[in-house]
C-alpha cells in the first residue's frame, strides 16, 4: 500500500471518487506538465524551468513539494558530476499512458493550434502518443535524433516505437536528424519536407536518408473531433 505524506496545498475536491482524489494530486496548474518533463528521466531544477518556460521558481518549488509529498516525485543524486535532481517514482511513472492519451485527446480539439512551438520532451512524448503501428508495418529502422542539442535514440521494430535519451553517439543508428522540436513536429506529422528543411538551415541529416524517411512515415495525427 502506498502511503502519502500530507499535501502542502489546502485545495481539495473533498469527493470520495478516486478520480477526484487523482485531480487533488495532479490537477493544480503546472503539476501534470512537471510530470511530462520528468517522464523521460530525472532533471535538475534549472532544467525543469527551462523545459517549462513560463513557470516561476516559486511555483515550481511549490508544485515539486506537493508532488513529492504525494509520492509522485522523488529526489535523487545524479551520477558524476553529480548534483540533485527530481525524478518520477515508479507510481508516478504509471501516469505515462494517461499523459499520452491526453495528447491524443487534446490534439483532436478544434481549438488546438496545431504546429505551434513546443519543447523537447513534449515533442518526444507526442511522438510516443501519435505513433501509428499500422503505418509502421515494414518500416523497421533506427535513427538518432538531436533536438536542440539533446540526443535521443529512436527505434521502430515490429510495429513498436522505442525512443529514449541517448549518449553522444548511437553506433546502431542508420541516420541522424539534427533539428529543433518544432521542425521535427512538422516533419513527422506531414507538414514539411526534409529537403526543404535542410535547404532552409532548419535541419541537418546524415546517414541513410531512406531510413529517416521510413521513421518519419510512422506517425499519424488523428482527425478533429466532431
Amino acid at each position: 500500500m502506498i502511503k502519502c505524506r500530507p499535501m502542502s496545498t489546502k485545495r481539495s475536491y473533498a469527493d470520495g471518487c478516486a478520480a477526484a482524489h487523482a485531480l487533488d494530486l495532479i490537477g493544480e496548474r503546472w503539476s501534470l506538465l512537471i510530470v511530462r518533463e520528468l517522464m523521460l528521466g530525472p532533471k535538475r531544477f534549472t532544467d525543469l524551468r527551462t523545459g517549462l518556460g513560463r513557470i516561476s521558481a516559486n511555483v515550481l518549488t511549490q508544485r515539486l513539494g506537493e508532488l513529492e509529498a504525494a509520492g509522485i516525485v522523488v529526489r535523487r543524486r545524479l551520477p558524476p558530476p553529480g548534483g540533485m535532481a527530481y525524478d518520477l517514482s515508479p507510481w508516478g511513472r504509471e501516469l505515462e499512458p494517461i499523459l499520452l492519451q491526453l495528447v491524443r485527446w487534446g490534439v483532436r480539439s478544434p481549438g488546438f493550434v496545431r504546429g505551434a512551438p513546443l519543447g523537447v520532451d513534449a515533442m518526444v512524448l507526442s511522438m510516443r502518443a501519435l505513433f501509428a503501428p499500422g503505418a509502421a508495418a515494414g518500416r523497421d529502422t533506427r535513427v538518432r535524433l538531436v533536438l536542440d542539442d539533446q540526443p535521443f535514440s529512436a527505434r521502430v521494430a515490429s510495429g513498436r516505437l522505442d525512443v529514449r535519451r541517448q549518449g553522444p553517439a548511437d553506433p546502431e543508428a542508420e541516420a541522424t536528424l539534427d533539428t529543433s522540436p518544432t521542425t521535427l513536429l512538422h516533419l513527422a506529422y506531414g507538414a514539411a519536407d526534409p529537403d526543404t528543411a535542410v535547404a532552409a538551415g532548419l535541419a541537418r541529416i546524415s546517414g541513410e536518408r531512406a531510413a529517416l524517411d521510413r521513421f518519419l512515415g510512422c506517425f499519424r495525427v488523428p482527425d478533429l473531433a466532431d
